[in-house]
């Protein structure tokens, strides 16, 4: 896949800065939020080619787009987020508007309408979502029936309600799923296409500054040049062949908003003195509150970066990966935002603090473009059909690549990470030898210690070989983090991994044993001064 050079890319992530501070200041952005506004003034702006021309991003060089990468997108859409979520998510909706068009359309139909969102700086939106299917995109209640003249099929007449549209009441465009006579399809369609609407704004809890309503479609006449790829049947797999891409970007925006909280609450802690010292000096405070979301923070972008990499290396197959990356980023974007408000105790409660609206944005990462439970599920449902492929290989073979890192560089937690991975080998084999993953809830839980496990390992991996340019840490520091993060997967997937092969009925009584737990335990040895070393770093890092 094309990429921008770096020169281009930090020029555009420089321009967006500066508008953001001339256009999107605090106060108008809680002013939108208070007033639940799209701003529609501000998208047109941001897709206007004289000045961002954001949109052009995600839209192929000889469609009249730049040509972005996912590595470019992950960039553009962190920094949108720590601007703001909700401005984010409209230029979000335009991208995964046009996805069933990019990945999917005949030669002809890329050229026209891509070509047509690049010129023309059309709002797109994705319509997949229906009231009662949710993210269950096979369970489609639309219907799209063939329309024939002469025996021939001329259109197709759509019928149907859409659910949580984001862009649904605002856009140019829109790409609608419905079930064909031939299976799930994805069509065209124009906003004032007679008997299309859509419903009032929904009044949602966070990311007020977008745009999310209902769509309704009674006997809406699509030609049928407008079925998206010229063949019935193809829709959840065109939906499917983009959730690795689509998933990391909204990854990227809970990395960007829980990174945003956490950067104002680490400064915030250099201001406010308690017991004659800032609380930046208190382990209490760092120690709970900024830390720990750092190490996972920066284990999530380690882990979107080498699956941005490989997509832009043309590389097919990542819908685990993708999902591996949004979980962990949204997780940890939500709980790095949860912790901003309790950093700065009762100001954080109050709306005047801008904490407290990344904690209500930043919410919906964990539930958009699939849930943290359908992650979880994908995540575990993959990885377990890959453990018994290998039979027990997978895991065991990363922690010996791991061991031998460790030789090499040994501050770079490998060690601990390899011991993650040996621990989820064991709880994996224990599942199939007992039937364990029978229990619903137990697939789900292996599908968290997974992408503990293996974000520890890709963070060990690439923070020395593949340092970030994304943020102002340098690679020590770094280290630090990825050390942190390595003990907690492992202790999360041996102590949690034993919970509930116990609590699921596994029969081995020296499960214990067999996990290592005495190693992990004793693998926590330094954790405390490397949470000294990271809390002061970050202070000096983003400093008040």
């Amino acid at each position: 896949m094309p990429s921008l050079d770096r020169e281009t890319r930090e020029m555009i992530l420089d321009t967006l800065k500066k508008y953001a501070e001339r256009k999107l200041t605090p106060n108008y952005l809680l002013e939108l939020d208070h007033n639940d506004q799209f701003p529609h003034d501000v998208l047109t702006e941001l897709y206007d080619p004289m000045q961002l021309g954001l949109h052009l991003l995600f839209i192929p060089e000889e469609f009249n787009g730049l040509g972005g990468g996912a590595y470019d997108i992950y960039r553009i859409s962190e920094l949108m987020a720590s601007i703001d979520l909700g401005v984010a998510t409209g230029v979000l909706a335009t991208f995964l508007g046009s996805d069933p068009i990019r990945v999917g359309g005949t030669d002809e139909q890329k050229a026209y309408w891509m070509g047509k969102v690049a010129d023309e700086a059309l709002l797109m939106a994705y319509g997949a979502t229906e009231p009662q299917a949710g993210s269950d995109l096979a369970s489609l209640s639309t219907r799209a029936v063939p329309v024939q003249e002469n025996g021939s099929l001329v259109g197709y007449k759509i019928s149907g309600q859409k659910q949580w549209i984001s862009n649904g009441g605002v856009a140019d465009l829109y790409t609608v799923l419905a079930l064909a006579p031939g299976g799930p399809s994805w069509f065209v369609v124009d906003k004032d296409t007679p008997g299309f609407s859509h419903g009032k704004p929904e009044d949602k809890h966070g990311i007020r500054a977008s745009n999310t309503a209902a769509l309704f479609l009674e006997d809406v006449y699509v030609p049928a040049g407008r079925l998206i790829g010229g063949v019935e049947g193809q829709g959840l797999a065109q939906a499917q062949a983009v959730f690795g891409y689509t998933r990391l970007m909204v990854g990227a925006f809970g990395l960007g908003a829980g990174w945003e909280a956490l950067r104002r609450v680490i400064r915030y802690s250099q201001e406010r003195v308690q017991g004659g010292a800032p609380l930046s000096q208190k382990q209490g405070y760092t120690h709970k509150l900024i830390v720990p979301n750092a190490a996972r923070l920066e284990a999530a972008r380690t882990y979107i970066e080498w699956v941005a990499e490989r997509l832009d290396g043309d590389e097919e197959g990542l819908a685990t990966e993708g999902a591996i990356a949004k979980y962990m980023a949204t997780e940890s974007g939500n709980k790095a935002a949860e912790d901003a408000i309790q950093g700065h105790g009762g100001y954080g409660y109050t709306k005047e603090y801008m904490v407290e609206k990344i904690k209500r944005d930043v919410r919906i990462t964990t539930i958009y473009e699939g849930t943290s439970e359908i992650m979880e599920w994908t995540i575990a449902r993959d990885r377990w059909q890959l453990h018994l492929k290998t039979r027990g290989a997978y895991y065991n073979d990363w922690a010996a690549r791991l061991d031998a890192l460790h030789q090499a560089e040994p501050a770079n937690g490998a060690n601990y990470a390899a011991l993650a991975m040996r621990a989820l080998a064991q709880v994996l084999e224990r599942c199939r030898i007992d039937r364990l993953t029978r229990n619903q809830h137990i697939l789900f839980r292996l599908g968290e210690m997974i992408a503990y496990a293996e974000t520890a390992a890709v963070f060990a991996e690439r923070v020395v070989q593949k340092p970030t340019e994304a943020i102002p840490l340098d690679v020590a520091t770094r280290q630090t983090l990825a050390r942190i993060h390595a003990r907690n997967a492992a202790l999360k997937v041996a102590t949690d991994g034993l919970r509930w092969a116990i609590g699921g009925g596994q029969t081995d009584p020296n499960l214990a044993g067999s996990l290592n737990l005495p190693a992990i335990y004793q693998a926590q040895a330094g954790l405390i001064d490397d949470m000294n070393e990271a809390a002061i770093q970050l202070t000096k890092a983003f400093p008040a």
